[in-house]
């Protein structure tokens, strides 16, 4: 499966990387809890048009599970009250290209689909799965969308998704208490993370939880540290397997991150507690305990909120972040996202997709935390606080300059199958930071042949 009939914005990511870091350093103090969102969103008059679909059965298939269903499960509740329609969530597995290709084989496919990753998109299109999106649809992601997540979503040109979600990947949540005790403050740099990392495991409290059971999340903080130290243009080569894997660039990224990931004393239980550790237990560790988390901070996107809500901790007074510290000349920001594709040729799967292009459907779930829309259209006062808030305001700002996630663009072989390709060699890596040779070997293996070049 070859990916790079993909079109997608290279720009400087500067401008998000500032936007960022100015907006995220003034989070420290934040405003606990939920405040009330200004008038405005679904609540009020709709902005948008859908038709009635009295009868209409509607499945829509997404990797999401536990507060996030949940969350996104009110947007669905929304649609069936404006039109009439009956719309059932399906769980998905990892990757879901072979998930959504079982359900087509059994002649059942969803109506609609919300796929991780880029490649994703190009696989339903390339198999010939996915609906071009409807002129309702269109209408919407012309009035709301920056021409770079449209064209996030399109494919040859012509638009087969709605990038209904959006994902800042270089944020590093910590424990209020767990600092304060330390004496610590948030670091701005890579080295100034590994000191802080020292002082907080020298206090008793491991510095970094980290979810090595979930691969994904080793891709991020892999992509990170690759950003700010090789920079942009080496990203994007190494996104299209245009240098192997075997670069010297790779070699310093993992070395780089060898030095947080070696030190056994940094990691909440070690390198094999670690292995352990699904993404959500990886937050929550972080925010129970008292005075004695399983450890003081915790890597990943906005989204870590959700989970984050699952505990008595608040976010803006216990719960605090800060942007991923720099590695090189300038601090990395990765997006990620998750688009919606129409995968029947239905008034009700392009009327979802209406819907999820709208401002409407974006500031339900943004009122639940935990969800960041590229939706320019949508109000920031529909975020439950200002870490949020300010999130959102970056990401809208930044415009069409931005970093997508690299191992979304990847094959989903090589980029997004649990137990195989990057997420196995990374998780391999995580267990033994030393061998970085054995790693970037197995790494262009993989990826060799997952791109067919």
């Amino acid at each position: 499966m070859r990916r790079h009939g993909t079109s997608r914005t290279t720009l400087s990511w500067a401008a998000l990387a500032a936007a960022g870091a100015l907006t995220l350093g003034a989070c420290g103090g934040g405003d606990g809890g939920r405040d009330q969102p200004a008038p405005g969103g679904a609540e009020q008059s709709p902005s948008v048009a859908l038709p009635q679909l009295n009868g209409e059965k509607l499945e829509v298939a997404a990797v999401w599970t536990g507060p996030e269903q949940e969350n996104f499960t009110k947007v669905l509740k929304e649609f069936e009250k404006r039109t009439g329609a009956s719309v059932t969530f399906v769980p998905a597995q990892d990757p879901i290209v072979t998930f959504l290709g079982s359900k087509i084989a059994g002649g059942a496919p969803p109506d609609v689909a919300l796929l991780p990753q880029v490649g994703a998109l190009v696989s339903a299109v390339q198999n010939k799965w996915a609906q071009p999106v409807g002129p309702e649809a269109q209408a919407q992601l012309d009035k709301n969308y920056s021409a770079g997540w449209k064209t996030l979503g399109a494919v040859g040109g012509t638009q087969y998704g709605v990038y209904y979600k959006a994902a800042n990947k270089s944020l590093i949540w910590y424990n209020a208490k767990a600092f304060e005790a330390a004496g610590v403050k948030p670091p701005a740099t890579w080295k100034e993370l590994l000191t802080v990392a020292d002082t907080l495991s020298a206090s008793g409290t491991p510095a970094v939880s980290v979810a090595g059971a979930d691969g994904w999340t080793l891709t991020d903080w892999f992509e990170n540290v690759y950003l700010s130290q090789a920079g942009p243009e080496k990203y994007d080569q190494l996104a299209k397997h245009q240098i192997k894997w075997t670069d010297d660039s790779v070699k310093q990224a993992l070395t780089t991150l060898g030095e947080l990931f070696g030190r056994k004393d940094f990691l909440a239980g070690g390198p094999s507690g670690a292995l352990a550790t699904e993404f959500p237990k990886s937050v929550t560790q972080t925010f129970t305990g008292g005075d004695r988390p399983a450890a003081a901070m915790v890597y990943e996107g906005d989204f870590v909120a959700v989970n984050i809500a699952q505990t008595e901790a608040k976010v803006g007074t216990d719960a605090l972040v800060f942007p991923f510290p720099a590695v090189g000349a300038k601090a990395p920001v990765v997006s990620g996202g998750d688009v919606a594709v129409a995968l029947k040729p239905s008034k009700g799967a392009q009327a979802l997709l209406t819907f999820l292009a709208s401002a409407d459907a974006a500031a339900i779930q943004a009122r639940e935390g935990g969800f960041i829309s590229p939706n320019k259209a949508v109000d920031t006062a529909a975020y439950p606080n200002d870490i949020q808030r300010n999130i959102a305001k970056a990401l809208i700002a930044a415009g069409d300059d931005f970093r997508f996630d690299m191992s979304d663009q990847a094959p989903a072989a090589f980029g997004g199958t649990p137990g195989a390709g990057e997420w196995k060699a990374l998780q391999d890596f995580l267990a033994n930071p030393s061998d970085v040779a054995g790693t970037q070997a197995k790494l262009e293996a993989d990826a060799a042949k997952a791109y067919g070049n």
